[in-house]
């Protein structure tokens, strides 16, 4: 399938989305899984073909109302063939690797189709009708896993959620090229399941943690003991996971220090998720220095009478506004009274602080109206509010 061909034709995209099984050519458009009766009255499954008239890259209306067919000769319900749509039946090679076993003219009413759309819809109906006769469940919008080339997109397989949901081109607005992740422990890796959503080039995990049995209860997915018992390392274990749905993601297996801060330098932006102290803070001053975005998050929470109160923060510093950002975000670990030391972690929250950094960063690439352009935004988990402060 060409994808590139389908998002450039809205009616071949509205076919995909409804869940047809559809193959797109240079000169051919095929619909796979077209339910009919044989001879026999048994339901079968066969292939439309039909020839593509293209205006450069763009598709214009059919310009024939001839359709081919790959399967047994299609019946009514009484067994017999469909003679008033069928015009020849023999095997024909159309191209390589394409032959067709018969030739189909249901001319409309209106004497030509409008678009393909509607030529498609049409000829399945005619051709499922005797089918869903027999059996009423029997459908052509089979939803088939389309499996999407290197060179046509970062996903192994489409993602046909935002073409259905009409948000291709916001999305793309999402496709920056590298972006890294500082820690991957609870938050993080929850921004890591968001980001690969999106067609970012590249995802850069940086952590040096093995995977253990609390990290389990505090991110995304289900890990089998037997993914446990190794301790895999954090970076490599998510990289594995969330590399069976796309390509580009990086596993660095080491804590970012003065030793390795310049891969940061290269990347496009950069989310935060790791706790306070001199490497957070210099990691911050090293980005603000070079001039690349980033997002810090953070969780305060702390147990007062067996229940759980606390803050959820998301502080983005850009080339624009990062002068805040210091004072906002906690970098001192040796206080005994500090909330950020006690490490309480819960994975809804965690999920809710992931999610409102994504928002953000989502925000500064225009894919969400912003009318606050705010820098810094706390959650307080008792009231349920939302403060948002540093504007610019």
């Amino acid at each position: 399938m060409s994808k590139q061909r389908i998002d450039h034709s809205l009616e071949l995209l509205r076919l995909r989305n409804e869940g047809h099984d559809v193959e797109v050519g240079e000169r051919f458009l095929k619909v796979r899984s077209v339910p009919y009766l044989n001879s026999q009255k048994e339901v079968q499954y066969g292939a439309l073909v039909m020839e593509l008239n293209w205006r450069g890259d763009v598709l214009d209306f059919p310009d024939s109302h001839v359709a081919y067919f790959i399967g047994q000769a299609p019946c009514h319900e009484s067994g017999r063939a469909m003679s008033e749509i069928i015009t020849s039946s023999s095997k024909q090679p159309l191209e390589t690797g394409l032959t067709i076993d018969h030739t189909f003219s249901a001319k409309p009413t209106e004497g030509r189709y409008p678009n393909y759309y509607d030529k498609v819809k049409r000829h399945i109906l005619i051709l499922s009708g005797p089918a869903k006769a027999i059996d009423p469940n029997v459908t052509a919008e089979v939803f088939p896993v389309i499996e999407m080339a290197e060179a046509e997109s970062v996903f192994k397989y489409a993602d046909t959620a935002s073409s259905r949901a009409g948000i291709a081109t916001a999305s793309s607005k999402l496709a920056i090229g590298k972006v890294g992740i500082v820690g991957v422990g609870g938050t993080g890796s929850y921004i890591l399941d968001l980001l690969a959503k999106t067609p970012v080039g590249e995802i850069h995990i940086f952590d040096g943690d093995p995977y253990l049995n609390h990290n389990a209860f505090r991110s995304p997915g289900a890990p089998t003991v037997e993914e446990l018992r190794p301790k895999p390392h954090k970076a490599e274990y998510f990289q594995k996971l969330y590399s069976n749905m796309r390509r580009g993601i990086f596993a660095h297996t080491a804590y970012v220090t003065e030793a390795n801060i310049e891969e940061l330098h290269v990347l496009d932006f950069v989310f935060l998720s790791m706790d306070g102290g001199a490497a957070k803070e210099f990691i911050i001053r090293k980005l603000i220095e070079w001039g690349v975005p980033f997002i810090d998050v953070g969780m305060g929470l702390e147990l007062i009478k067996g229940s759980i109160n606390g803050i959820l923060t998301v502080t983005a510093g850009t080339k624009d506004k990062n002068d805040h950002v210091l004072s906002r975000i906690p970098v001192v670990t040796n206080d005994k009274n500090n909330d950020y030391s006690r490490n309480i972690q819960v994975a809804d929250l965690n999920a809710l602080n992931a999610a409102l950094a994504v928002i953000k960063w989502k925000k500064l690439l225009g894919f969400y109206h912003d009318f606050q352009h705010e820098h810094f935004s706390a959650y307080t988990l008792d009231g349920n509010k939302m403060g948002n402060e540093d504007r610019t």
